[in-house]
């Protein structure tokens, strides 16, 4: 039972960071914005990408707060799942 919790909650932030690396190509790329699956990635990723946007301001127009917020939630999920295994 406590396997199962830890790793549905594993697989949540792998989704999640998935979704967060495709919202980084695409701002590389041209695509149409009202795309249903394109408009998903955005209203998903936004809430989190604008607390970094928040705090890291664009380097010589080039934004790098999706990087570091990709990052940071590779750290919340090790520190999640750790504590998830510690306390089940």
């Amino acid at each position: 039972m406590s396997y199962t919790i830890i790793r549905a909650v594993n697989v949540a932030f792998e989704v999640y960071a998935v979704l967060l690396l495709i919202r980084i190509l695409l701002s590389w790329i041209r695509h149409n914005p009202y795309q249903p699956i394109i408009r998903f990635i955005y209203e998903t990723t936004e809430p989190y990408l604008r607390i970094f946007r928040r705090i890291i301001p664009p380097f010589s127009q080039i934004d790098f707060s999706p990087i570091i917020a990709f990052f940071v939630l590779r750290i919340i999920q090790q520190i999640v799942v750790k504590l998830l295994i510690q306390i089940l």
